[in-house]
C-alpha cells in the first residue's frame, strides 16, 4: 500500500480519537479551556496592579490632596463627601496590604495629628461610616504590621481609633429616631438638621454593624454595637409577609416609601452585613436573619441565576435589570459556602463585562443591553471582589482570566495622565472627570489580592502573632479578616484583645471580690457588675480628659484674646501715626502768613483729635477686656447639649473630643469661604501642586490637618458660631444611651447585663464560675 493512501485512510480515525481526547479533557477541566497561572505569572499581574495604584495614588497627592477626591481629566481635586481628605484615609490600609510600610507610616502620622472631625458640614451617614470609620479602624489595626510606634494599650487605644470614635459619635444623633433607624444625613457639628428628610434606603439603615461592632469591641463602649444592632432588627421587623425588604423607608414612622425588593442599589450591603457581622462579632442571630432572607431572595428574585427587582408584597417582577452593584452577591455567597450558585451568577455578570469591556450601572437582561442613561462604570469593585473571593475558595484559573479581563480594560480605557477616570459610557468608553476613593480602597485592593496568593490577608490560620500589652497577651494576624463594604479589612482576633477579659483583669476581679469557694452563692453578688464598672471607669477617664480640655481651652482662649488685643491696639496705633504724619505734612504746607488765631484754632483741633483718639483707644481696651469667649464645653452646655449631670460617674456619655478644631484646608492662593450649612461641600482645588515620580515624599506633601489660622478670623468665627448656629434636632448623649439601654422592643440589650464578655454570644463569664475543682453554675435560665 502506498504511504499516501495509508495516511488518507487512517486520518479520519485519528481525528475521531483526538476529538474524544479533547472532549474528555474539556469535561475534566470543567467545560472549557483556560490559561494556567504559576506564581511567577501571578506576580507579574500583581506588579501591574501595584503600578496602577502608584499612578492613581501619586496623582491624588500631586493634584488633589487635601481634597476628598481626584478629578483626573482636569488634574485637580474636589470635596465630595465631607472634606475629610477622603481618598487618603480610604487608601491607607491598601498601602499596608501592598507592603508599602514606609508610606503607610508617614500618612498614618499625618492623619493621627488630626484630633477630630468638627466641621459645620452635612455628610452622608452611610458613606462616612463605611469610608471614614471603617478606614480608620482598619488602618489602626494595620499599624503594628507596618512598624508604626504603638501606644501601650494598642489595639484597644490609639490616635486613629480615637478619630474613628469621634466620627462615630458625630453620627449617633442620626439614630435618635422613633424606630432606631438612622437619618441619611447628619451635620458633623450640629447633629441632624431640622427639616431633614426621614426617608433612608435599606442599606443606609443596615450597614453599620461591622464598623460599630468593631468599635465597641475595641473601645469597650457597647453603645455603637447596640445602636447598629437595633437599626438592623428594627428594619427587619418591617419586612413583608414574604420576608422581602423594600428600597426606602421612613425612619420615624417605619413605613416603606419605595416597595421594590432587590439585592442591588439601596439594599445590597444590608444582606452583606448580616453575613459579615455574624462572622466578625460571633452573632448567630444575624446569620439566622440572613438564612431567612436568602430563602425569600431565591424564591422571588432569582431568575435563571439573575436577580430581578420585585414588589415586596407579592413577589411580582417589576424591573428585569442587573445592576453592577449586585455583583457582590457571588462573593458573599462564597462566605456562606454556596460555591455552586455563586459561580453561576458570576458567570452571568462576567458575560456583561465581556460584552462592553465594563459593567454598566444598569443592564436590561430582557433586551440584552445597557439601560439608557445608566451606561456608566465608575470603576466599581463588586465584580472583582466576587472573583477574588471565589478564586480563594476554588482555585479555578477561569477566575484569574476574568480578573485579567478587568485589569486590562481599566488599563486600556480608564487611564489618564492624572489617574484613572470614571467611564461615562460603557458602550463608547468615554470618560468622566472623577476618580472615586473606592477605586484605591476596593477595586485595586481586590485585584492585588487576586494576584497575590501569599498575602497575609489570605492566612488560613497556620501562623499568628502573639501581642503583649499592659493587660496581658493576645493572638493576632491568624487570618479570617472581614472586609467591610468599602474593603477595609478587620482582624477578628484584635477585637478579642480588648473585649475579652485579660489575665490581669481576671486576677484583679478575683482578688478584689475575694470569692469564697465554699460559698458559691457569693459569686452572684457581683454578677453583672463588671461591665457597668468598666463603663464607669471609661466615663470617669473621659470626664477627667474633658475637664483638662476645658482648662486648656480656657487658657488658649485667654492667650488668643490677649493676642487679639495687642493686634487691635497695634493697628490703632499705626492708624494714629499715619494720621499724625499726614497732619504734620499739611501744617508745613501752610503759609507762614497765617494769623495767630488760625494757628491757635488748628492746635486746639489737633488736641481735640488726640483726646478723641485716646478716648477711642481706652474704649477699645475696655471693650476687649469685657470680651469673653466660651470654651466648647461651655458652648454646648449653654445650647442644652450637655446635661448638668455629666459630672456623675454613672453618666455613660461618650462625647467627642476637641469640638472647636476646624481644619484649614484651603490651598495657597484660594480665599476662605464663608461657612454655611449645605447638603454636601463642593470646593475645587487650584491644581497647583508639582508632579513628581514615585510615592510623594513628606516635603512635597502639605500637612493640612493642624494648619494654623488667622487669630482674628478664628475669634470672629467663634463669635459667629456662638450667635448664629443653625437649627438642629436636640441630641443628648446621656439621654440617648439610657433610652437605648431601656429599649426592649427587639430584644437587644440583654448583653448589657448578662453577657460578661461585652457583647459576645451569651455565655457565663470565666470569673463567675472560677473554681479549683469543677464549676458552679447559676440557677438562672
Amino acid at each position: 500500500m502506498e504511504p499516501r493512501k495509508w495516511i488518507t485512510k487512517i486520518f479520519p480515525w485519528i481525528s475521531v480519537i483526538l476529538g474524544f481526547i479533547g472532549l474528555f479533557m474539556s469535561v475534566v477541566d470543567g467545560g472549557g479551556k483556560f490559561n494556567t497561572y504559576d506564581r511567577e505569572k501571578l506576580r507579574e499581574y500583581r506588579e501591574e496592579v501595584r503600578e496602577m495604584f502608584t499612578h492613581a495614588y501619586d496623582s491624588y497627592l500631586n493634584h488633589a490632596y487635601p481634597y476628598d477626591e481626584l478629578r483626573p481629566l482636569t488634574c485637580d481635586g474636589v470635596d465630595t463627601w465631607g472634606s475629610y481628605s477622603l481618598t487618603l484615609i480610604d487608601a491607607l490600609d491598601t498601602l499596608a496590604v501592598m507592603g508599602n510600610h514606609t508610606e503607610f507610616a508617614r500618612v498614618y502620622q499625618i492623619v493621627s495629628e488630626r484630633k477630630n472631625f468638627d466641621a459645620n458640614i452635612n455628610v452622608s451617614v452611610f458613606e462616612t461610616n463605611i469610608r471614614i470609620v471603617g478606614g480608620l479602624i482598619s488602618a489602626h489595626l494595620m499599624a503594628k504590621r507596618a512598624g508604626v510606634e504603638l501606644e501601650d494599650g494598642w489595639p484597644c487605644s490609639g490616635p486613629l481609633l480615637r478619630l474613628a470614635e469621634d466620627a462615630a459619635d458625630r453620627l449617633l444623633p442620626a439614630f435618635n429616631t422613633a424606630t432606631g433607624m438612622p437619618y441619611g444625613t447628619v451635620n458633623l457639628r450640629h447633629g441632624v438638621p431640622e427639616g431633614e428628610t426621614p426617608v433612608t434606603c435599606t442599606a443606609g439603615v443596615g450597614t453599620f454593624i461591622v464598623e460599630f461592632g468593631a468599635l465597641s469591641r475595641l473601645t469597650g463602649n457597647p453603645v455603637y454595637e447596640e445602636t447598629a444592632l437595633r437599626a438592623l432588627k428594627s428594619i427587619w421587623s418591617t419586612r413583608s409577609s414574604l420576608d422581602l425588604l423594600g428600597n426606602h423607608i421612613d425612619v420615624q414612622k417605619g413605613r416603606w416609601t419605595a416597595v421594590e425588593a432587590g439585592i442591588g442599589a439601596g439594599v445590597d450591603s444590608f444582606y452583606e452585613y448580616l453575613v459579615k457581622g455574624s462572622s466578625l462579632l460571633r452573632r448567630p442571630e444575624l446569620r439566622a436573619m440572613f438564612n431567612q432572607a436568602r430563602k425569600a431572595v431565591d424564591t422571588y428574585l432569582r431568575k435563571d441565576d439573575w436577580h430581578f427587582w420585585v414588589a415586596m408584597k407579592n413577589g411580582q417582577v417589576t424591573l428585569p435589570l442587573f445592576q453592577s452593584l449586585e455583583a457582590f452577591w457571588p462573593g458573599m455567597l462564597s462566605m456562606t459556602g454556596d460555591i455552586e450558585n455563586a459561580l453561576k451568577s458570576l458567570h452571568n455578570y462576567h458575560q456583561v463585562w465581556k460584552q462592553f469591556g465594563f459593567t454598566p450601572e444598569f443592564y436590561n437582561v430582557a433586551q440584552g443591553g445597557a439601560s439608557a442613561g445608566r451606561e456608566g462604570y465608575p470603576l466599581r469593585p463588586e465584580l472583582i471582589e466576587s472573583i477574588m473571593y471565589l478564586y480563594r475558595a476554588t482555585g479555578d484559573p477561569w477566575l484569574v482570566d476574568a480578573g485579567v479581563d478587568i485589569l486590562k480594560s481599566i488599563q486600556y480605557s480608564a487611564y489618564t495622565p492624572c489617574g484613572y477616570a470614571t467611564v461615562r459610557n460603557a458602550k463608547t468608553h468615554t470618560l468622566d472627570n472623577r476618580m472615586e476613593s473606592f477605586f484605591l480602597a476596593e477595586t485595586v485592593k481586590y485585584l492585588y489580592l487576586l494576584f497575590d496568593p501569599d498575602n497575609f490577608i489570605h492566612n488560613t490560620g497556620t501562623t499568628a502573632t502573639i501581642h503583649t500589652n499592659k493587660n496581658g497577651r493576645c493572638v493576632l494576624d491568624a487570618g479570617g479578616y472581614i472586609f467591610n463594604t468599602e474593603a477595609h479589612p478587620i482582624d477578628p482576633a484584635a477585637l478579642a484583645c480588648c473585649y475579652d477579659m485579660s489575665e490581669k483583669e481576671i486576677r484583679e476581679e478575683i482578688n478584689s471580690h475575694m470569692i469564697d469557694l465554699l460559698h458559691p452563692a457569693t459569686v452572684n453578688k457581683f454578677r453583672g457588675e463588671l461591665i457597668p464598672e468598666k463603663l464607669r471607669k471609661m466615663q470617669k477617664k473621659k470626664l477627667d480628659e474633658k475637664e483638662d480640655l476645658a482648662k486648656r481651652e480656657q487658657e488658649e482662649l485667654k492667650q488668643k484674646l490677649l493676642q487679639l488685643k495687642k493686634e487691635m491696639l497695634a493697628l490703632e496705633q499705626q492708624e494714629q501715626a499715619e494720621q499724625q504724619e499726614a497732619e504734620n505734612k499739611s501744617a508745613k504746607s501752610q503759609t507762614e502768613q497765617g494769623n495767630s488765631g488760625a494757628m491757635n484754632s488748628s492746635q486746639e483741633d489737633v488736641a481735640n483729635e488726640n483726646e478723641s483718639d485716646s478716648t477711642s483707644e481706652d474704649s477699645l481696651i475696655k471693650a476687649s477686656n469685657g470680651l469673653t469667649l466660651e470654651t466648647s464645653t461651655e458652648y454646648y452646655g449653654n445650647r442644652g447639649e450637655l446635661d448638668d449631670s455629666s459630672d456623675s460617674e454613672e453618666n455613660l456619655e461618650s462625647d467627642s473630643q476637641f469640638p472647636n478644631f476646624i481644619p484649614n484646608k484651603e490651598p495657597a492662593g484660594t480665599t476662605q469661604e464663608k461657612e454655611e450649612l449645605g447638603p454636601s461641600l463642593q470646593k475645587f482645588s487650584s491644581g497647583d501642586y508639582s508632579t513628581t515620580s514615585g510615592i510623594v515624599q513628606p516635603e512635597t506633601m502639605p500637612n493640612v490637618f493642624p494648619a494654623p489660622s488667622n487669630k482674628i478670623v478664628e475669634t470672629l468665627n467663634n463669635l459667629l458660631e456662638r450667635f448664629s448656629s443653625p437649627k438642629n434636632y436636640k441630641f443628648d448623649m446621656t439621654e440617648y444611651t439610657q433610652a437605648l439601654m431601656a429599649d426592649e422592643r427587639f430584644g437587644l440589650n440583654a448583653s448589657w447585663y448578662t453577657d460578661y464578655s461585652v457583647l459576645t454570644c451569651p455565655g457565663t463569664k470565666y470569673t463567675d464560675r472560677f473554681l479549683i475543682h469543677g464549676e458552679f453554675f447559676s440557677e438562672d435560665p
